[in-house]
C-alpha cells in the first residue's frame, strides 16, 4: 500500500465539480445531431435494433435495465434473453401484440455524435405514423428480415422515404443469425432491393448485415460475418455527412412564427430560418405584402448575432415600421419565393375517411394556414409496381398526385428544394384531424397567368345603389322539408318590399349550371361549391340571394360561409323529421330510394349533417310555410 501519511489532502470543491460539468456540457454542445428513422415491414426488428443501440451506448439506467429484465421474462419474445424491443414499445397494446403502433422517439449519444431516432410502425394501417416520423429525419434505416427478403411494406416505406426527401439510406438486413450469417442470402437481398430502388430514383444506399438481437455489426464488426468489410452501423451513423450547405447557400427564407412585442420600444419577428443566411444591414422583403426594409438586429436569448444561418431560431428587427405578422415570410429582397394559389402536389392520405374531392380543408404550410380544395387525383401510385392507377379519391395510406387550389396565394418552394416551404398538412375543418400530408411539386401555369382585375365599382357601391345590405339566405334540410316552398314565399315578400333578390333552387341549377353532376358525395360537394361561388358573385352585385339546397354536409356549408363577409351568410335550417319529410314525398323520391331505384339519397343511404348553430331554425311541424317566411323576413331585415 502506498504511503499516504505525508501526502497533501485532495479536496473536491464545488469549483472542480462545476468545471467537470461545464467540460461535459461543452463536449456535447459541439456534437452534431443526426435524426434518423427505422422503418420496414412488420417484425423486421426495428424496435429491437433501437433497444440494442440504447443498451450498447449505455443510455439506460440501472433501474431501467432491471425493469427490462423483468419485463422480458413476463412479456418478451426472446425466452430468457433480454428483449430489447421493450425499451421502445411503450404502449400496452404494443407490448401485448409485440408490434409497434405509434412513433417512438428516443435520444442517445456516442463520443462523436448525438442522435434522435424514431421507431416507425411496420403495419400498413400505421403508414401515417411512419410519415410523421420521416418528416424531420436526415437518414432512414430500412430493415429487412433476412428470412423474408424485400416485401411490399419495404417498398412502400422506401418510396415514402424517397418522396419525403431523405437521401441517406441504410439497408439493414437483420436477423442474419437466423440464416447462418449467409453471404449469399445477404447479396441476393441487396441485389433485389437495388433493382427496386433504381426504379424509384434511389441511386445510393449503404447495405449492412446485422443482428439487432445478437448485436452483430451494430457497434463493432462481428466475427460471424468475416466476408463483410464495411462499417458497423454506429460507425456509419457517426460519420455520415448530413449536407446542410444547400439550405445555407440558398436565398433567405424565414417564415414568421410570432411577432415579439414585449414593450413599446421593441418589435421583432421570430422564426426558424428555413434557408439562407442573414446579417444586419441585409435588404429583405416581407411577403405577401412585398414591402421591403433592412435588418437592424438579429436577436437571441444569448445576445445579438452578427450572422444567422439556416436551422437557427432567431428574432429579426427591421429598420422600417412595416406590416409583418404570423404566416408572412421574410425573404431576401432580390430573390423572393413564389406565390401561387394552384399547385400540383404529391399527397399521402392519412385518414380513415377518404379524401372528399372538392371539399374545403385547412392547409397548413409552415406558419401559413389557408383554405384549400383538392381536385380529383390525376393518379394513385401502386408502390409495389409503381403503376399510375386511375383514382376518384384517395383512401387511407394511399399515395397520389392531385391539383390543389387555395383561397389565397401561398408562399412556397418546391418540396425538392425546401421541406419547410414545400411540405404541408391537410386538416379537416370540422374535426381538426390531420387527414393528409403533401409535397408541392410546382405551381400551375394558370395560377401565374390569371390575375385579379381591379374594378372601379365596389360591392359596397352596388349595394348602396339598391339601398340594401347583401345577404345569402342558405336554406338547408332534407328533401321534402319545404325549403323551396318557404324560400319562394320569402322572395315574394321581399320583392313586394322592393328588395332586389334572386332565388337559386337545387333542382333548377341542375338543369343548367350543374347538369354535368350526379349525386355521388364528390358531385354533391362540387354542386355546393359552384352554387356558393355564384351566390358570392350575386352578393357582390348587392343582391339578397336565396338558395334552396339539401346541402347535406356541414363542411360545404361552412365553405360557402367562409366565402362571404361576416354576417352576410344566414343559414336557415328547415328542420323537418325524416318520417314527416318521407310522408310528404311530393316527388316520389323516398319511395324510389327505399326500393333501391335511387342511390345516394339523403336520409336513406346518404347522411344529412344537421347544422349545429344555424342563424334561423324553422320547425315545419309547428309552423306553417307562410308564418315561417314572415319570421325569416323579419329577422333578415331586423339585422339589416
Amino acid at each position: 500500500m502506498a504511503d499516504t501519511q505525508n501526502a497533501d489532502p485532495v479536496y473536491v470543491t464545488d469549483a472542480l465539480i462545476t468545471e467537470d460539468i461545464d467540460a461535459y456540457l461543452m463536449s456535447h454542445q459541439h456534437k452534431t445531431m443526426l435524426r434518423f428513422i427505422t422503418c420496414g415491414s412488420v417484425d423486421d426488428g426495428k424496435s429491437t435494433l433501437i433497444g440494442r443501440l440504447l443498451y450498447d451506448s449505455k443510455m439506460i439506467f440501472e433501474d431501467q435495465l432491471s425493469a427490462l429484465e423483468s419485463d422480458s421474462r413476463r412479456l418478451g419474445t426472446q425466452g430468457q434473453e433480454i428483449d430489447f424491443a421493450l425499451l421502445v414499445d411503450g404502449l400496452a397494446a404494443e407490448r401485448e401484440q409485440g408490434i409497434t403502433i405509434d412513433v417512438a422517439y428516443r435520444f442517445f449519444n456516442t463520443e462523436r455524435r448525438k442522435f434522435i431516432v424514431a421507431d416507425c410502425p411496420g403495419h400498413e394501417q400505421y403508414t401515417r405514423n411512419m410519415v410523421t416520423g420521416a418528416s424531420t429525419a436526415d437518414l432512414a434505416v430500412i430493415l429487412i428480415d433476412a428470412r423474408k427478403g424485400v416485401l411490399a411494406q419495404t417498398r412502400r416505406h422506401s418510396y415514402l422515404v424517397h418522396l419525403l426527401g431523405i437521401r441517406h439510406l441504410v439497408l439493414a438486413v437483420n436477423k442474419m443469425d437466423l440464416v447462418g450469417y449467409s453471404q449469399e442470402v445477404f447479396d441476393t437481398i441487396v441485389a433485389d432491393y437495388a433493382r427496386f430502388a433504381r426504379t424509384i430514383g434511389i441511386e445510393h444506399f449503404t447495405a449492412l448485415p446485422i443482428s439487432g438481437f445478437k448485436g452483430d455489426n451494430i457497434t463493432a464488426l462481428s466475427p460471424n460475418t468475416p466476408w463483410y468489410k464495411g462499417p458497423a452501423l454506429v460507425e456509419h451513423l457517426e460519420n455520415v455527412e448530413v449536407d446542410t450547405s444547400a439550405d445555407r447557400t440558398g436565398p433567405l427564407r424565414m417564415p414568421v412564427q410570432w411577432v415579439n412585442r414585449p414593450n413599446l420600444d421593441f418589435r421583432g419577428f421570430a422564426g426558424l430560418i428555413a434557408s439562407g443566411s442573414v446579417r444586419p444591414g441585409d435588404a429583405v422583403r416581407v411577403l405577401p405584402s412585398g414591402k421591403t426594409s433592412t435588418v437592424a438586429r438579429i436577436v437571441t436569448l444569448d445576445g445579438d448575432l452578427d450572422e444567422a444561418v439556416a436551422g437557427q431560431s432567431i428574432t429579426l428587427t427591421l429598420n422600417d415600421e412595416i406590416d409583418c405578422s404570423r404566416g408572412d415570410v421574410i425573404a431576401a429582397a432580390d430573390a423572393p419565393p413564389e406565390a401561387a394559389d394552384q399547385f400540383e402536389a404529391a399527397l399521402v392520405w392519412l385518414d380513415d375517411e377518404a379524401l372528399h374531392v372538392g371539399r374545403s380543408y385547412w392547409l397548413k404550410l409552415g406558419s401559413q394556414t389557408v383554405s384549400a380544395t383538392i381536385q380529383q387525383p390525376k393518379y394513385e401510385i401502386n408502390v409495389s409496381t409503381l403503376e399510375h392507377l386511375a383514382a376518384k379519391t384517395l383512401d387511407l395510406n394511399a399515395i397520389g398526385v392531385a391539383e390543389v387550389t387555395t383561397d389565397k396565394p401561398l408562399l412556397f418552394e418546391p418540396y425538392a428544394r425546401s421541406r419547410t416551404l414545400g411540405g404541408f398538412i391537410l386538416i379537416d375543418k370540422l374535426t381538426n384531424r390531420t387527414v393528409g400530408a403533401g409535397m408541392i411539386n410546382f405551381s400551375l401555369r394558370r395560377a401565374q397567368n390569371v390575375h385579379w382585375q381591379a374594378l372601379d365599382v365596389s360591392r359596397d357601391q352596388h349595394a348602396a345603389l339598391k339601398n340594401q345590405k347583401p345577404a345569402v339566405l342558405w336554406f338547408t334540410g332534407l328533401s321534402g322539408a319545404g325549403k323551396s316552398t318557404i324560400a319562394n314565399l320569402v322572395e315574394k315578400k321581399l320583392h313586394r318590399m322592393n328588395r332586389h333578390t334572386f332565388l337559386l333552387d337545387g333542382d333548377n341549377v341542375r338543369h343548367g349550371l350543374n347538369k354535368d353532376l350526379g349525386f355521388t358525395e364528390a358531385d354533391r360537394i362540387e354542386n355546393i361549391r359552384r352554387v356558393g361561388e355564384v351566390a358570392k358573385l350575386m352578393a357582390d352585385a348587392g343582391l339578397i340571394v336565396l338558395t334552396a339546397f339539401i346541402s347535406p354536409f356541414r363542411a360545404e356549408r361552412e365553405m360557402v360561409r367562409a366565402m362571404l363577409p361576416e354576417s352576410e351568410f344566414v343559414e336557415v335550417f328547415i328542420d323537418t323529421p325524416l318520417a314527416e319529410a318521407e310522408a310528404r314525398d311530393v316527388k316520389g323520391l323516398y319511395k324510389k330510394a327505399r326500393s333501391g331505384q335511387l342511390k345516394n339519397f339523403t336520409g336513406i343511404d346518404s347522411p344529412y349533417e344537421a347544422p349545429d348553430n344555424p342563424e334561423i331554425r324553422i320547425d315545419t311541424t309547428a309552423m306553417s310555410p307562410e308564418a315561417a317566411a314572415s319570421l325569416i323576413v323579419d329577422k333578415l331585415l331586423g339585422d339589416a
